[in-house]
């Protein structure tokens, strides 16, 4: 097969279709492995160009205020307390009752900047790199506006206050999912994580009552758009996976095995209906583990989800600040050995 572009390589696996080659890239790169990598790179998407990702990320613009030495609030109303880590912490909440809900103006999603980023991405890489831009599904955004400890007592206690917070995120990253599309945009993914290592964070029966239905209605309005969309949850997904399945995603992000989610069990079960993103261990083997080591669990997993494509190689969640360098180069440079197609194992 002929050279792709890397939109052309990833459009062709969200078809669930074999590229010329593997593709690959992550969600996040902490500063400090992008530094010792790319010493004085400026940015994640210089370091993504320089390393040869296939894919460019952005966000839309949402303003924030200092409020405190290392905290900052959000123009969500949320406030976030950051460490040494890039992403912070959200620590002080703006609902927490139905009053405050009823009282709640969230941002305007057409304001004007707001998608600036977006269309200086779009603009440098349109018809280059594959451009995905970050919206949210149906948890994130609830769990940022009332607190992840109050949201999941909320669900048994106040579901009226839970559903009227997942219909919110519904309509306001429908509406960012129109902006985004006007502008070019072809893929956006979802980071709504949903589960951790025992399972899911409510029962399926929750899961289905109060997320399931809005989180058909916005991965629906995306397909309606024409958008691809990406899921990500880390997390034991088994009890769950059917309805995020059915919900209409194309691809899903990033089997975790800390979870006890096997890259081949996924694969032979839904490879036929959704193409799949993952799962070198970044929680251990790429943390403590030797190169050797990620080299051999890379070819793993090409082994068990790159043969008939659909699959997209990557962490099993970012490269975080933990993660050694030459680790993460050790994963690159085993993709680039082995992970041309017709694959050789």
């Amino acid at each position: 097969m002929a050279e792709l572009t890397s939109a052309e390589r990833l459009l062709c696996v969200l078809q669930r279709q074999e590229p010329d080659r593997v593709p690959h890239f992550e969600w996040l790169v902490d500063r400090r492995v992008r530094e010792a990598l790319c010493p004085g790179c400026k940015d994640y998407t210089e370091f993504a160009v320089r390393m040869g990702h296939d894919a460019i990320l952005a966000d839309p613009i949402f303003r924030k205020e200092r409020v405190g030495e290392r905290r900052w609030r959000s123009e969500w109303g949320y406030v976030v307390e950051y460490s040494g880590e890039e992403h912070g912490v959200e620590v002080e909440f703006p609902i927490a009752t139905m009053d405050d809900f009823e009282r709640y103006r969230p941002p305007d999603p057409h304001a004007p900047g707001r998608y600036a980023a977006i269309e200086q991405v779009v603009r440098e890489f349109e018809g280059k790199k594959a451009v995905i831009v970050h919206l949210n599904d149906v948890f994130s955004l609830p769990r940022n506006l009332m607190g992840m400890e109050n949201l999941l007592l909320a669900i048994a206690t106040e579901p009226e206050l839970v559903q009227a917070l997942v219909n919110l995120s519904v309509d306001i990253n429908l509406a960012m999912a129109r902006e985004v599309a006007a502008r070019g945009v072809r893929i956006v993914y979802t980071g709504d994580d949903y589960a951790g290592n025992r399972g899911p964070l409510m029962s399926p029966r929750h899961f289905r009552e109060l997320f399931y239905p809005g989180l058909c209605r916005v991965i629906g309005g995306f397909k309606e758009l024409g958008l691809w969309v990406i899921k990500h949850t880390d997390g034991n997904l088994w009890p769950i996976i059917d309805m995020i399945i059915n919900s209409g995603i194309d691809c899903l992000d990033p089997i975790d095995p800390q979870a006890g989610m096997d890259l081949g069990d996924v694969k032979a079960k839904y490879g036929e209906r959704i193409a799949l993103k993952g799962n070198v261990d970044c929680a251990q083997t790429m943390t403590f583990g030797t190169p050797e080591a990620v080299a051999a669990e890379t070819r793993e997993a090409l082994r068990k989800g790159a043969p008939g494509g659909g699959f997209i190689l990557s962490s099993s969640n970012s490269i975080h600040s933990s993660v050694r360098p030459e680790n993460y180069l050790a994963m690159l440079r085993t993709l680039e050995t082995c992970g041309r197609y017709p694959l050789s194992l």
